[in-house]
């Protein structure tokens, strides 16, 4: 069956949002369900491009402004050129982050105006809002113990606890002030755990549309 909806995954670095959205994309699969993964940014040639800059550890001296217009300008990309058709055709359009990132990380993490931040994401996500978000929640100092100790860093990974806590309480925030949209969902649980709470989310949230089809 169709069903053209944006589901989107956010959490901090290493909270196994990834591992989320890879398990629900495999499960729509499984019950014929067209759906894209996606991820932001990424997904397009473009924004691919521009997801190697944001993340260049030799680029330290980006500015979080120029920060902040590089990631919706790879977002918008990626909307127009990726989640837009899929919509269109009747496919449901999974994205390992999305706009919520960009509140945490650059509004929350670096402290810049949130009120600008938005208007930004509303620029960058060419007014797409989406219909579901995952967010999976877990303390920073439970993430870094996940870290892989020969993986190297990316520029954002590499700011600190500190900075992953003030983007853990953006989040939070989001999700008390968002709650018809984003479902919190606790990441300390073992991962089959989390993603049977993900699927029954999903199904009790679009049950209208899904019918009797599960």
């Amino acid at each position: 069956m169709q069903l053209a909806k944006v589901v989107s995954f956010e959490g901090i670095d290493l909270s196994g949002k990834s591992v989320q959205a890879r398990l629900f994309h495999d499960r729509l699969k499984k019950e014929n369900v067209p759906s894209v993964l996606l991820r932001d940014p990424g997904a397009t040639r473009i924004s691919e491009r521009i997801r190697r800059i944001l993340l260049d550890n030799e680029l330290q001296e980006m500015s979080s402004w120029t920060e902040l217009l590089l990631y919706e300008a790879a977002r918008a990309q990626m909307v127009e050129e990726a989640i837009k058709p899929a919509l269109q055709a009747g496919t449901l359009v999974i994205c390992d982050r999305f706009y919520d990132s960009t509140t945490a990380y650059q509004g929350f993490g670096r402290g810049l105006d949130l009120e600008l931040v938005t208007q930004a994401n509303k620029i960058g996500a060419c007014g797409l809002v989406p219909d579901l978000t995952f967010l999976i929640d877990l303390e920073p100092e439970i993430a870094l113990q996940r870290k892989h100790k020969l993986r190297r860093e990316d520029r954002l990974e590499a700011e600190g606890i500190e900075f992953q806590r003030r983007v853990r309480e953006g989040y939070l925030h989001l999700a008390k002030e968002e709650s018809q949209r984003v479902r919190l969902i606790d990441g300390n649980q073992d991962i089959q755990q989390i993603h049977e709470q993900v699927w029954r989310d999903f199904l009790h949230r679009f049950q209208n549309e899904l019918h009797e089809s599960f």
